[in-house]
């Protein structure tokens, strides 16, 4: 069988998919990227290569996207190597068309994105701060005391949630120990935050945007019911979120290498491969510019950043 390969290499998490012709998930992996993008892809490579292993399986088409597409696309020899914006919108369209809004929220970044008939029209990403993101929320349930995987639930069954300021990550935390020394329930605090959390976005990352349903929620935080309930209480609309919506980066780009022309049997013993990547400063000429030079078992693979001729003659 015909497969295709998607990797989405964040700062926070790593995922990857293998998709069938019909655009099925036939293997999936999701990890964290620990700073290493390198190590955190041949890992994800090991997981999904152990879970077809007893398929007849020819990968013809690598897909990258994440913001080391770069780095983990010219070591994998991507044919499709994309934005984020684009890859999720190929993604979340492949499995639920009439979609309009897109609400992501990621370890580090959010992004919403926003659709016409199947076309991207507009879009907004916040990097900036971490304030309402998967890491914002994790250190927050470490301070709590709790998992994070259970502030969702623990959030729905509270019926009074306490108003957090959301405003940047050192507002929140402060105000969330002042929460706490006046006495605040655990539970109430926690649903403040899910509230914090989906308000921080609507303010910052969505502001200036007209959204229109359907609306779908992904990214890790998707996977917290606290925010989602959030997010429908203060946009008075239904939201849709997918089983798979963290790996909806990874689909897309799957799904676009699919679609590329170019075409070419991917080997997992890549995985295998001594990875080398260097920054060499250019003194060819007044820019001085820093090239990335990116070396498979000694043998350069590829260099960039260099922003004239000269640059290109590193190794």
């Amino acid at each position: 069988m015909e497969a295709y390969l998607g990797i989405d290499i964040g700062s926070i998490s790593t995922k990857g998919v293998i998709i069938d012709p019909e655009n099925k998930i036939i293997a999936s992996s999701y990890l964290w990227t620990e700073g290493n993008p390198v190590k955190a892809v041949k890992q994800v490579l090991k997981e999904l290569e152990e879970q077809i292993k007893d398929q007849e399986i020819t990968i013809l088409g690598v897909g990258t996207t994440g913001s080391a597409r770069k780095l983990i696309g010219t070591m994998l020899h991507a044919n499709s190597i994309k934005n984020e914006i684009t890859a999720h919108a190929i993604g979340t369209l492949s499995r639920h068309k009439e979609v309009r809004t897109i609400l992501e929220i990621g370890g580090q970044d959010s992004k919403i994105i926003l659709l016409e008939n199947g076309i991207v029209t507009d879009y907004a990403m916040n990097t900036l701060c971490a304030a309402g993101t998967g890491s914002f929320l994790s250190s927050q349930a470490k301070r709590l005391g709790i998992d994070v995987k259970d502030f969702g639930k623990i959030a729905l069954t509270s019926t009074h949630p306490t108003s957090i300021a959301a405003r940047c990550t050192v507002f929140a935390e402060s105000d969330l120990v002042h929460k706490i020394q006046m006495g605040y329930e655990r539970k109430d605090i926690i649903a403040g935050l899910c509230y914090s959390v989906a308000a921080n976005y609507l303010n910052n990352v969505a502001k200036g945007k007209k959204i229109y349903g359907p609306v779908i929620f992904q990214g890790g935080v998707s996977k917290n019911e606290g925010v989602k309930k959030a997010f429908e209480d203060l946009l008075q609309t239904k939201i849709i979120t997918d089983p798979d919506g963290h790996l909806m980066g990874a689909l897309g780009s799957a799904i676009l290498a699919k679609n590329s022309k170019k075409k070419e049997p991917f080997s997992f013993s890549i995985k295998e491969s001594n990875f080398e990547t260097t920054g060499i400063e250019c003194k060819g000429c007044p820019n001085h510019c820093e090239v990335i030079v990116v070396k498979q078992d000694g043998q350069k693979l590829d260099a960039w950043g260099n922003r004239c001729p000269k640059g290109s003659l590193l190794s």
